[in-house]
């Protein structure tokens, strides 16, 4: 069994109000026992002389929402820095390309922020597909006995189509949890092959046959430069009447304006916990639309879920202390092409 070395200077850099939410007292206990750690100290601007002190002397970072970034200045003031664990998903706010530069060791938590992501994905493709917003909107409206199944026959989820637009790590869950029910499940992913889309059980189709063939499509695909206004209008017109657009990624990934039209009219039906803006203004017909669920960018690590990124990032933070490689790493060749 490996010998843990002695413990690490660590320092905490996020907003104040991340550690209180993601680092209960059992985490910092936990992180005190592994670390030389002062759970008091909580950086949220790394170019304070207070921030200098505590840095001259740090190993390990410990980041979270809200750290500034790592930028070669704050690097220079942390000359003994190795490693920085992320309590949550994208690195891309804070870490520089000094770091990489730098040789820094980066882990992120985004497998397990990537759990309720899924979760909330899989409930809300099983409702769309069961019309359970039109049918309870109207229930709610009527207050009477209907024949459900008159009015909507084709609602439910056995044997309906399911296009998961990329096989990211979100992706890769979804289809996992969509897999035990009677869906036939189509896959988008430049980067995959056939046979790789056939072991995660999907088929493998070209993004304009995803849009035409699926009853749901669900929207994991990294932001990126080529990939923002990926979802067009001409795919959102190519998805069927009656169809539903979920997107848990990132709002500028749809033509918003397109999707708009599309829901206003009453063609399409959208579940979105993200828009973009991320707030979208007091005036947006969205809010008001019957054929859209919206939700503000809750499908992610939210209450007791927030413990998940904490027991993941102390269980990097243990690795690093016992001289393993983090089981979660980030490397910087994949980041143009993940989020």
């Amino acid at each position: 069994m490996t010998e843990p070395r002695p413990r690490p200077r660590a320092v905490l850099a996020m907003a104040p109000r991340t550690a209180r939410q993601v680092l209960d007292d059992r985490a910092l206990a936990r992180l005190a026992r592994l670390t030389d750690l002062d759970g008091g100290l909580v950086l949220d601007d790394l170019t304070t002389p207070a921030a200098h002190h505590a840095l001259a002397t740090a190993e390990l970072l410990i980041t979270g929402w809200g750290c500034p970034p790592v930028d070669r200045a704050a690097l220079d003031a942390a000359p003994r820095l190795r490693a920085v664990v992320h309590t949550a998903g994208t690195v891309r706010h804070h870490i520089t390309a000094a770091c990489w530069e730098r040789g820094i060791a980066v882990s992120s938590a985004a497998a397990a922020n990537a759990v309720p992501v899924a979760e909330y994905t899989l409930a809300m493709i099983l409702l769309a597909n069961k019309r359970a917003l039109d049918i309870a909107r109207d229930y709610r409206a009527e207050r009477r006995r209907v024949d459900w199944n008159e009015r909507y026959p084709d609602a439910g989820n056995y044997r309906r189509t399911v296009g998961i637009l990329s096989a990211s790590a979100i992706g890769r869950r979804v289809m996992a949890l969509l897999r035990p029910h009677d869906l036939d499940i189509l896959l988008y992913d430049p980067y995959l092959t056939a046979d790789g889309a056939r072991a995660l059980g999907a088929r493998q189709v070209p993004l304009d046959e995803l849009f035409a063939t699926s009853d749901v499509v669900s929207v994991h695909t990294p932001l990126l430069p080529e990939t923002r206004g990926l979802v067009s209008r001409e795919l959102l017109a190519a998805l069927r009447t009656g169809g539903t657009l979920v997107n848990t990624a990132r709002g500028a990934l749809v033509d918003q304006r397109a999707l708009t039209d599309e829901v206003l009219a009453g063609r399409l039906y959208a579940v979105l916990d993200v828009t973009e803006p991320d707030l979208l203004p007091a005036g947006s017909p969205l809010y008001d639309c019957d054929h859209v669920l919206l939700t503000p960018h809750i499908a992610g690590s939210k209450g007791g879920e927030l413990r998940r990124l904490a027991d993941l990032a102390i269980g990097e933070v243990d690795r690093y202390v016992h001289g393993r490689p983090f089981a979660h790493p980030v490397r910087p060749e994949i980041l143009d092409r993940s989020a």
